[in-house]
């Protein structure tokens, strides 16, 4: 009897050039979850990169102020821990597709605003960024400042937990993510490889056969992403 319960995503939209200004853009909505997503082509990189004509791709990630159901004050001075960790995880998922010496000495700077959130935030910008970082790098392309993508394949993410009832469900919603037994992150390429997974126990521990589940619940699920990856930029 098989443990996944609901391997299918919530409503995936990705809307394009949403911002005039910035090299690549996307609006990606998961659900009720917005990230307002932005790539920007630095020519320049951090300086203990410089001289080893490889470029950089970062992040970073903010949660505007009525993004949740209560205000959340502005990071101005110090960025939060929390903040920190997931900006970083962006910039570790989209930085392990990419080649960085094809990319020339360039930074790509990808900046993810969570405009709403219910759930699956860091998954979502993930997921956005990804196709942010492409359409910059077409730009690049097409001005003929590379002669070849840099991309290797492309990388999404999403979260799946574990119910009360001990069934793997998908894509969790607000929600759902607070009333799991278990909250599973899983960053993928789409060729199946995984780049980072991040599960904690909420309640009880989780067993082997769970895990197992988690992950291919996780698979199924970001079939539908990458599906919609590809839609929006073809």
């Amino acid at each position: 009897m098989s443990l996944i319960e609901r391997s299918e995503p919530r409503q995936i939209r990705f809307t394009k050039n949403i911002n005039p200004y910035a090299e690549g853009s996307i609006m990606a909505e998961f659900g009720n979850t917005k990230v307002h997503i932005t790539a920007t082509i630095e020519e320049n990189v951090p300086p203990w990169m410089k001289g080893t004509g490889k470029g950089w791709v970062t992040a970073e990630y903010n949660m505007l102020p009525r993004s949740t159901h209560d205000r959340v004050r502005r990071e101005r001075s110090k960025v939060g821990g929390r903040t920190q960790e997931i900006q970083r995880l962006i910039g570790r998922a989209i930085r392990a597709v990419v080649d960085m010496q094809k990319l020339g000495e360039r930074q790509i700077v990808l900046d993810c605003d969570v405009m709403v959130a219910d759930g699956g935030t860091r998954t979502t910008s993930i997921s956005g960024a990804m196709v942010a970082l492409e359409m910059a790098v077409a730009k690049l392309i097409s001005e003929g400042l590379i002669s070849e993508t840099p991309i290797k394949e492309k990388c999404a993410a999403l979260s799946v937990g574990i119910n009360k009832a001990g069934k793997i469900i998908a894509d969790l919603n607000y929600e759902e993510d607070s009333s799991c037994e278990a909250d599973v992150n899983v960053v993928m390429t789409e060729s199946g490889k995984f780049v980072e997974v991040q599960g904690t126990a909420e309640g009880d521990p989780f067993s082997r056969e769970q895990l197992d589940a988690l992950l291919e619940c996780s698979k199924l699920a970001l079939e539908k992403v990458f599906a919609e990856q590809r839609r929006v930029l073809s």
